[in-house]
């Protein structure tokens, strides 16, 4: 099974930091982000191959320099980014996909340490096109409270509250055959996966929700992100070596 992580946003959220380096190279725990999933990624040893879409030629080179030299027993390879949106990426790395009747798509700022073998199963046993990473329950950064008739009864402070709808994170089980759906729109200047390629998909029943429960999951935005949440980060990234 190959997987493929998307590395070639541009990062506004973590500006200035990323006006010098790509948002995969943002320090966690004593090393780049992307290091740590590519490295859970390899523990599955279904997965042969890792292939990295980010823009190589501009700030992007800097994450061909770190891997280039570190020994894994994994084999990356690096796809420039088409910028043609996250759709046309796939459709770009899909001469690398073949003979593969499904993939993995991780989004570089997500923190999980996700079954990847569970959800593969999860996705095949549903027989749909595409599986998506969800959570239902959600732990607040703030304090919060109950209020009865305009008067606070009580405080909850940074809850972990039930969510209305499920919440899709950035990690995604595909098959090989999402790859057509694409084709047929390239005439689009630019694609987004779960717009207007999912969307259309869910409406037939063909996209699955793989609930990750209580695993903790952090959506690696910032440093300052990292630095709020110091106590989950080294959580994660414990449950992922």
């Amino acid at each position: 099974m190959k997987a493929i992580i998307l590395a070639g946003g541009k990062g506004t959220r973590a500006r200035p930091f990323t006006d010098f380096f790509p948002k995969a190279l943002i320090p966690v725990e004593g090393k780049p982000l992307i290091d740590h999933i590519v490295s859970y990624l390899s523990s599955f040893r279904f997965i042969d191959e890792i292939l990295i879409v980010s823009d190589f030629k501009g700030l992007g080179g800097q994450i061909r320099h770190y891997f280039e030299n570190r020994i894994n027993g994994t084999k990356i390879k690096f796809v420039q980014d088409s910028g043609s949106g996250t759709a046309g990426d796939l459709l770009h790395a899909s001469g690398s996909l073949k003979n593969t009747p499904e993939f993995l798509l991780w989004f570089v700022d997500n923190l999980c340490a996700i079954d990847i073998k569970k959800m593969t199963e999860f996705f095949k046993q549903n027989k749909s096109l595409a599986c998506i990473a969800t959570r239902t329950t959600r732990k607040e950064e703030t304090g919060f409270a109950v209020v009865k008739d305009d008067i606070i009864t009580e405080f909850k402070e940074k809850p972990t509250i039930k969510m209305k709808m499920a919440e899709c994170l950035g990690i995604y089980v595909l098959g090989s055959d999402i790859l057509k759906k694409i084709r047929m729109k390239r005439s689009h200047e630019e694609l987004n996966l779960s717009f207007d390629i999912l969307q259309e998909l869910a409406k037939q029943g063909k996209v699955s929700a793989f609930d990750i429960g209580k695993k903790p999951w952090l959506d690696v935005e910032s440093p300052a992100m990292l630095e709020r949440n110091k106590k989950v980060v080294k959580q994660i990234i414990k449950e992922m070596k």
